[in-house]
């Protein structure tokens, strides 16, 4: 008998382990080579992982919700019908575990590379996600509502009919606020760093005016719940940050110039996100030490300038969209590409590289009104910015003159290792004069 395993895949070079979502195939049902067989919920992603050969699904060894380390056999399948139920009989824990199998809801997203087998790059073997200018009818795959698992959580709550509703996601998927516009309630936001106090989150998402995080993943008064996979990612990155000698230096930025042009660019759809992004990312081409990153060979300075902006997940945890070669893309395109990753991050759409490329990150409070900060530092980088509210101050002049100008505070949190306290002292003053002086420069 031809028995394969089914591994738990390694869809990132951070991941340890895996949650799964949920079983697409159930046991007995045949299973084509390059097919998803189920979604698993990486630390940052749900992505399909698809069978590496023909035949049918013989065992599910550990049911959705599962939670299995790398390279953990979850699922046996076999090459004929005849053999399932040899391959039942040699699985003990397969009919407990088919049995927790909740109803399947496909969830189409790039696939796993990580078994053994030979297979083709994650990539190629999906379309890459578009986004829709409307909604378009559910998709259906093999007789299955195409559904992210929050809309399929969202709308058992709500008691929506998944069937009745229009996709709007990546090739018709049913998307959260699919479900929640179904449900009457108003579209809930994604909570954006953007910057300044002209930055009001627009044309980023359409969402309402900042408001408080919600809470919804933190559960209620008495209640102890454990870590989404996500939050635990989080965690343990915020862990090792905590091993990295790393110091905090501030600068006070002037943003009256900044507003102005932003106010002019804003109707052609540029965002403060992508504004920010720029200014800094064209300071970091002036200063490649401060996007330099300590490694275990020594400092390493990369061929990019790739801008990761620290954003929170509707359900508990942060994700970083990275803005590659922020530098030398135009600020409308950088503007577009922002619009698409934070539309991608809603419904956990994102490629690995699409949040872990990052080489300098930018993390705002300001949305929320925060006058001061310090941000803590990805693994893997040398350095972040943290950007407070902009707000009016009383400003004296160099000749004695008083005056009220708008001004931000910006702290960089560094790598002392291989960024040195006057490395980013430069960094900040030449930011600063960029964005007081010369912000218009940012669109040629």
């Amino acid at each position: 008998m031809a028995t394969h395993d089914i591994f738990m895949p390694a869809l990132s070079s951070t991941m340890t382990e895996g949650k799964i979502v949920e079983w697409l195939k159930q046991p007995g049902e045949k299973v084509a080579r390059g097919e998803s067989v189920l979604v698993v919920e990486s630390d940052k992603a749900d992505m399909d992982v698809e069978s590496f050969q023909d035949g049918f699904l013989a065992a599910v060894l550990m049911p959705a919700g599962s939670t299995a380390p790398v390279g953990e056999t979850i699922g046996l399948i076999v090459e004929t019908e005849a053999e399932i139920a040899e391959a039942k009989a040699k699985a003990p824990s397969a009919p407990a575990a088919a049995a927790a199998l909740p109803t399947p809801a496909a969830v189409p997203v790039p696939a796993a590379s990580a078994a053994p087998q030979p297979v083709a790059p994650a990539p190629a073997q999906v379309p890459a996600p578009v986004i829709v200018a409307a909604p378009v009818a559910a998709a259906v795959s093999n007789g299955r509502l195409i559904v992210s698992p929050r809309a399929r959580k969202l709308a058992s709550q709500m008691g929506i009919d998944l069937a009745g509703l229009r996709g709007s996601g990546p090739n018709g998927r049913i998307q959260a606020e699919d479900v929640e516009k179904a449900a009457g309630r108003p579209v809930t936001p994604l909570r954006v760093g953007e910057g300044t106090s002209a930055a009001v989150v627009a044309g980023a998402i359409p969402s309402a005016a900042p408001s408080a995080p919600s809470g919804n993943s933190f559960g209620s008064r008495g209640d102890t719940v454990a870590f989404n996979t996500l939050q635990a990612a989080v965690n343990r990155n915020m862990e090792a940050s905590l091993a990295v000698p790393c110091f905090r230096v501030g600068y006070t930025v002037t943003t009256d110039g900044l507003d102005t042009f932003y106010k002019q660019v804003k109707p052609k759809g540029v965002t403060m996100t992508a504004l920010l992004a720029k200014a800094v990312a064209v300071t970091l081409a002036r200063h490649p030490q401060v996007n330099a990153a300590t490694t275990t060979s020594g400092m390493s300075y990369p061929a990019e300038v790739n801008v990761a902006v620290a954003v929170a997940m509707e359900d508990g945890g942060l994700i970083t969209p990275v803005l590659r070669n922020a530098d030398c893309t135009d600020l409308y395109e950088l503007s577009r590409q922002w619009a698409d990753l934070v539309k991608r991050s809603r419904s956990k759409q994102l490629q690995p590289e699409e949040y872990s490329t990052g080489t300098f990150t930018l993390s705002n409070l300001g949305m929320f009104g925060v006058d001061r900060f310090d941000a803590i530092l990805p693994p893997g980088t040398g350095a972040i910015l943290a950007v407070a509210a902009s707000r009016p101050t009383v400003v004296a002049g160099k000749d004695g003159s008083i005056a009220v100008k708008r001004q931000m505070q910006v702290n960089l949190t560094a790598d002392h290792r291989v960024i040195y306290g006057a490395d980013g002292a430069a960094f900040l003053k030449d930011l600063s004069e960029l964005i007081e002086t010369r912000p218009e420069s940012l669109a040629l």
